[in-house]
């Protein structure tokens, strides 16, 4: 049978998508609330055209059947959360946590709609804004040296010599070496390659900044993998915080005010280690799935097959 004549016939007659009860409302919003359990996530995914949904997962179900609570189109605060209101309030109280990415929207959700629940911020998204001032001073630290090399190669010019280009013992030029150095600048040096190991040396001679600033970048590693309680990691962020402010490195201003406003709900992720990975996971199903498909031309039928196979 034709792939596209079994997916009608799914579709019209014997998948029972017409006769879901939450068809009418399907493209907006669903709700399970069988699925509703202790332990929650919540994070947005797109579906077609940057199409933002909200999704709610309960993490018992382990990104299989049980898993799915609700799909929200769109992030905005007061949309979300009169959908989830829809919960009954008894049901909203039995839960006792939830991760969040750091975004205040849905702390905010969070609060308004589960409010017996911890609020835990993900580690991983407090990590990646350090991961990204890292990489904004290794390309600046890039751009510099690719000026050097074009006002070289113009003074060359101007005298009549020949350019000739600094290259590094391991054959990178000062560009080449900053722009290879991504990978190694994110990882534990105890993880480093042999060739990570050899750039690293170079990459840290003839930048100093970078590498205090990588330093200071596993100093908060190494809070969430090794401190084992709320008031131990406390007292590490701040001195961790006070180091950096002696670092005067701009690129981490934002940094330390993100983890100084959301501070209490930063350390709540030493009470369990819980993070916002199962939902990660679940929207890399959703985007698999939704490449399998080739795209999502019809919103309510896809999201139907996601409860099918996650609710």
């Amino acid at each position: 049978m034709d792939g596209r004549q079994l997916t009608r016939q799914y579709k019209e007659h014997f998948g029972g998508f017409r006769e879901w009860d939450q068809l009418d409302h399907a493209a907006q919003w669903v709700l399970f609330p069988k699925n509703v359990g202790p332990y929650l996530s919540m994070d947005e995914t797109a579906l077609s055209a940057d199409e933002l949904y909200t999704i709610v997962t309960n993490k018992e179900g382990h990104g299989r059947k049980g898993t799915l609570v609700a799909m929200i189109r769109g992030t905005k605060s007061e949309d979300v959360i009169a959908v989830l209101k829809k919960l009954n309030r008894w049901v909203r109280e039995t839960v006792r946590e939830i991760t969040v990415d750091l975004s205040p929207t849905m702390m905010l959700i969070a609060r308004e709609v589960f409010t017996k629940a911890e609020i835990v911020n993900d580690r991983f998204h407090v990590q990646q804004l350090m991961t990204e001032a890292m990489t904004a001073i290794r390309m600046e630290c890039k751009r510099e040296a690719q000026d050097v090399e074009n006002a070289t190669k113009m003074l060359c010019k101007e005298i009549g010599k020949e350019y000739k280009p600094f290259v590094c013992r391991n054959g990178d030029t000062l560009k080449q070496l900053f722009a290879r150095s991504n990978r190694l600048i994110m990882k534990n040096q105890s993880k480093w390659t042999q060739t990570q190991k050899e750039r690293a040396e170079l990459l840290f001679r003839y930048s100093p900044r970078l590498e205090h600033a990588y330093g200071l970048y596993m100093g908060l590693t190494a809070i969430f993998n090794n401190c084992t309680g709320v008031d131990t990691a406390l007292d590490a962020i701040d001195k961790w915080i006070q180091k950096v402010k002696r670092a005067q490195e701009k690129v981490f201003d934002s940094v330390v005010d993100t983890i100084k406003a959301n501070i209490d709900t930063i350390v709540n992720y030493f009470e369990a280690r819980s993070t916002n990975a199962s939902a990660e996971s679940f929207n890399a199903k959703v985007k698999i799935f939704r490449a399998q498909l080739k795209g999502v031309c019809d919103i309510p039928f896809f999201i139907f097959r996601l409860k099918n196979l996650f609710a």
